[in-house]
C-alpha cells in the first residue's frame, strides 16, 4: 500500500499540544501508524554516563506522533492538503492534493 506521508515530507501538526508546528518527517512507522517529525513532540530523556568520557544528562529527542495528527503541506500553496492517489498513463502512482490538484513529488 502506498503511503500518504513519507520520509522527507514537510508536514504540519493539525491537533494536539504541538498544533501548528511544521517540520520534516524523519521516520515513518507504518505498522504503528506513527511518524517522527523534526522539532515536534520533543521529549526529555534522562541518561546516565555509561562509558569513560561520556556525559550523562538530559537529552531532548523527538517522540513519535500519530499519522492522523499531521497533514502533508502542499509545496505550491504552503498549506495543509488532503491527499489522493492517481495512476498516470505510464502506470506510476502519484500523490495529488485534493483541493488544488497539485502533484506532490517524493
Amino acid at each position: 500500500m502506498a503511503a500518504r506521508i513519507r520520509k522527507g515530507d514537510r508536514v504540519v501538526v493539525i491537533t494536539g499540544a504541538d498544533r501548528g508546528k511544521r517540520g520534516g518527517v524523519l521516520r515513518v512507522i507504518p505498522k504503528a501508524n506513527r511518524a517522527v517529525v523534526q522539532g515536534v513532540n520533543v521529549a526529555k530523556h534522562h541518561t546516565k554516563p555509561n562509558r569513560m568520557g561520556q556525559e550523562g544528562g538530559i537529552v531532548e529527542k523527538e517522540a513519535t506522533i500519530h499519522l492522523s495528527n499531521i497533514a502533508l503541506i502542499d509545496p505550491k500553496t504552503d498549506k495543509p492538503a488532503r491527499i489522493k492517489f492517481t495512476v498516470l498513463e505510464n502506470g506510476t502512482k502519484m500523490r495529488v492534493a485534493r483541493a488544488t490538484g497539485n502533484t506532490i513529488e517524493g
